[in-house]
């Protein structure tokens, strides 16, 4: 008999105390010892730094040989601290790149960033645009911090009728990213993009001659030039000043120290789905979208799968395998992942129970097809047939409700400690509109650890005693780490039990984490190891665990968490995180020290683009990837290159 008891956001938070909250930069990404550094990725993608922490080395005074007494180095920062200091520009000219800084303005302060600056006549802005740069509270500029002056400014927040504001107050650092190419330019304040423009489209055309910048000729012309760091008379601070330049045409440059020159190969080739078809009973094609490959414990011989549209197969563990059985067809429950908006959602997680040789239990994670909830459930095989499940056995542990179709996480695996981890996104649409990746009163945004061996307090599942804020006031007690924005995908290590997720990224970084107990991996006051946003940081928080790993949208867009190598087939990918980007479809291997918690190398695994929906694996340690196949043929081995 089917029983279902509701965990929804309403019911988990009824007993909920509010914590109190600390400004958003009191967990700061970028500590004074960590400033003026590159990242172990930035240095292998063609980041440079533009200040050393140290020295004035690389800028001077905007048509002078030196660097005024009005600006200082200290603590790291570069400051313009007196007057007569002066507008500063690097010494270097720059026509396409991307720039990040972090700034610390002083209260009711005003400064500027501006680009393509040429030495003429007159002053800086006459012919470089500039980024506003201000105490957004207590300033006096109508011209808000990060607005293009007088040209461009973000939209409105939802339900806002003012422009978004990102910034934190005066005496935060802020981090601010430009971006300057000739097929789009952008700006982002704390990781939340602004907008978008052109320079010399018919929309920059039209902006330049209603602003004041219209009387100068030339304004905004140059395509090369200076960048400019403006003395507007207030005390301000800069640091972890960086560019890359850009080359149309060209990608970026890959964060990778070597290439490995691996081939894909169709793993079983042979294979045929039970009960699939190609094209729909409307006649519509409908490729085979694969999301998650495993087996059970003690049963090697034999591999288990699931379709984002609602299918469960198993099939033999061998090459030349033909035939597949049909677990279990859940897609008249399961949410349509072709319907508008829906590519997050689906059948997205299948773990099989540590003990399911001799119960015969597995766990399913997947999007209800008739309420904007994610269940998580438990089935049973049948009793008549070894390889076919019993529809009428489903147990849910969970509903949780989904506020939006995105961020639903969805994947779930059984650690070494026989415990069911789930992953959870925030819940959508962008930057954590419902706060719950930092708040431990809210599922989302969240890794859970449960029992489902045992049930307590009218739930299916019991909380394991060791779980890390069960005696936290406020805090729900299935909570394991916290600070994910949409974990895609958590994988453990059968050889060290380590817990890897991959984290998806909203405008700028896409990181890799190694899970631990208690663990607060940032997200929402951080994206990677970057500042995000200005939302207020719950007091029971910890300070964020760095990411081992992560990668710039430069180089990717959508992360495909994978799995550690462990087979003996593949020498140089033993013992790595295989992992991929879905939308560039690069492939790489990472090698990770546990004792310092970094990364050490990344290596290139295919020299083809492969768009990675997810990553399986089998009781030898074997690593497949799986991806969309209108044909079927979705799962794919490594194989060195002859």
């Amino acid at each position: 008999m089917k029983k279902r008891l509701s965990l929804t956001i309403a019911s988990l938070c009824l007993a909920w105390l509010p914590f109190g909250s600390r400004p958003a930069d009191a967990l700061d990404s970028n500590p004074t010892d960590n400033a003026n550094q590159l990242t172990e990725s930035e240095k292998r993608s063609g980041w440079e730094l533009l200040f050393d922490g140290s020295s004035t080395d690389g800028w001077r005074n905007y048509k002078r040989d030196g660097v005024s007494d009005g600006w200082k180095v200290e603590d790291g920062a570069l400051i313009r601290h007196s007057k007569g200091a002066g507008d500063l520009i690097t010494e270097e000219k720059f026509d396409t790149f991307e720039l990040s800084l972090q700034y610390k303005i002083s209260k009711e302060g005003n400064s500027g960033l501006m680009f393509h600056v040429v030495e003429g006549d007159g002053r800086p802005y006459y012919t470089g645009p500039e980024i506003q740069i201000q105490d957004n509270k207590d300033g006096h500029d109508p011209q808000k911090a990060g607005w293009l002056y007088q040209l461009y400014k973000p939209g409105n927040a939802p339900g806002e009728d003012t422009p978004i504001d990102a910034t934190r107050p005066a005496g935060q650092w802020n981090e601010l990213y430009l971006r300057i190419a000739n097929d789009q330019c952008s700006v982002c304040m704390n990781g939340v993009r602004y907008y978008n423009f052109k320079l010399g489209d018919k929309t920059w055309k039209d902006r330049v001659a209603a602003s004041k910048f219209a009387k100068w000729e030339g304004f905004g012309e140059a395509g090369k030039g200076h960048l400019c760091l403006q003395d507007h008379g207030d005390v301000v601070a800069y640091r972890n000043i960086k560019v890359r330049r850009l080359t149309d045409g060209q990608p970026v440059k890959q964060p990778i120290d070597g290439k490995l020159g691996m081939k894909s190969v169709l793993a079983f080739p042979n294979l045929q789905w039970d009960q699939w078809e190609a094209v729909d009973d409307a006649g519509q094609v409908r490729p085979l979208r694969l999301i998650e490959l495993t087996y059970a414990k003690e049963m090697p011989e034999r591999l288990y799968t699931i379709s984002q549209r609602g299918m469960i197969w198993t099939f033999e563990n061998k090459p030349d395998v033909t035939e597949s059985q049909l677990v279990l067809d859940l897609r008249d429950k399961v949410y349509d992942w072709q319907k508008r908006g829906a590519n997050e959602q689906g059948l997205l997680g299948l773990a099989m129970h540590p003990e399911f040789k001799t119960n015969q239990k597995f766990y399913v994670y997947y999007s209800l097809a008739d309420a904007k909830k994610s269940i998580i459930s438990c089935f049973t095989m049948s009793k008549d047939n070894p390889h076919q499940a019993d529809p009428e056995s489903e147990v849910v542990l969970m509903e949780i409700d989904q506020p939006f179709q995105n961020h639903n996480g969805g994947s779930i695996e059984f650690g070494p400690d026989g415990y069911l981890y789930i992953g959870l996104g925030d819940g959508g649409l962008r930057n954590d509109p419902h706060s719950a990746g930092q708040d431990l009163g809210k599922i989302l945004g969240k890794i859970l650890r449960i029992d489902v061996d045992n049930a307590g307090n009218g739930k299916n599942y019991a909380i394991p005693a060791d779980n890390p804020f069960v005696k936290t006031s406020g805090a729900l007690p299935e909570i394991y780490a916290y600070g994910l924005r949409n974990p895609w995908r958590i994988a453990f290590d059968p050889a060290s039990g380590r817990l890897w997720a991959g984290d998806v990224g909203q405008e700028l970084w896409e990181e890799v984490d190694v899970i631990t107990k208690g663990g607060n991996y940032g997200w929402s006051s951080r994206e990677g190891t970057h500042p995000f946003g200005n939302q207020p940081v719950p007091e029971s928080g910890s300070e964020p665990i760095e990411p081992v790993w992560e990668y710039d949208h430069e180089i990717g867009k959508s992360i495909t968490g994978g799995r550690v190598y462990r087979s003996d087939r593949n020498a140089d990918l033993k013992g790595k995180y295989i992992y991929a980007d879905y939308v560039t479809g690069s492939v790489w291997a990472l090698s990770y020290d546990p004792e310092t918690g970094k990364a050490t190398r990344n290596d290139q695994v295919l020299p083809d683009s492969i768009p990675v929906l997810a990553f399986g694996q089998d009781a030898a340690g074997e690593v497949y990837y799986l991806t969309n196949s209108v044909r079927g043929e979705c799962i794919y081995r490594f194989d060195a290159a002859k």
